[in-house]
């Protein structure tokens, strides 16, 4: 399990995503952002979100699409239920997974941070899966990149967003994914 020099990790499914951009500076990652996300909210198993993060989602294919139409976003990778790994954006660019956030007085946590999406919601647990694959990917970013932190989105953009979620076990990350 390794990242290679641009910061494609071999072990995941590669679908590059248009929405990234060079890093400020190219200053290496030292963040973790761990989010959920399903679409529809609350369906799994659908091409929904390699779609959103690709620019390919029909917006038309259900009427939440209707509310994030023309949205352009992206994470540097995506845990299904099923473990499945997939990377949308190389390590060494900045993925727009975060929004208006602040970590530690330090604003745009884009710039420094590798964002994580687990395909869930905030009304259910992850899967075993789900934190096995998180735990591999977290240990191997650690070994490569100076990471500081691991966070979730509510962290770093409090009243604005609330993933992962209250059924995301905090201690097991912290255990697992040292």
């Amino acid at each position: 399990m390794q990242f290679d020099a641009q910061g494609w990790f071999d072990e995941a499914r590669q679908l590059p995503s248009p929405n990234c951009d060079q890093r400020p500076g190219d200053e290496p990652p030292s963040l973790i952002v761990i989010h959920n996300i399903s679409l529809p909210p609350g369906e799994f198993g659908g091409s929904a979100v390699e779609e959103l993060f690709t620019n390919r989602l029909d917006w038309d294919a259900h009427p939440y699409y209707q509310g994030i139409r023309g949205l352009e976003v992206s994470a540097h990778f995506f845990i299904r239920r099923d473990g499945e790994l997939i990377q949308f954006v190389p390590c060494s660019m900045r993925a727009w997974h975060a929004g208006a956030s602040n970590w530690c007085g330090r604003e745009r946590c884009n710039d420094f941070s590798i964002g994580i999406e687990l395909e869930g919601s905030d009304e259910l647990p992850f899967t075993e899966a789900q934190y096995a694959s998180l735990a591999e990917l977290t240990r191997t970013l650690k070994e490569t990149y100076p990471i500081t932190s691991i966070v979730g989105h509510a962290d770093i953009a409090p009243g604005r967003k609330t993933d992962p979620g209250p059924h995301f076990d905090w201690a097991r990350c912290r255990r697992d994914c040292a």
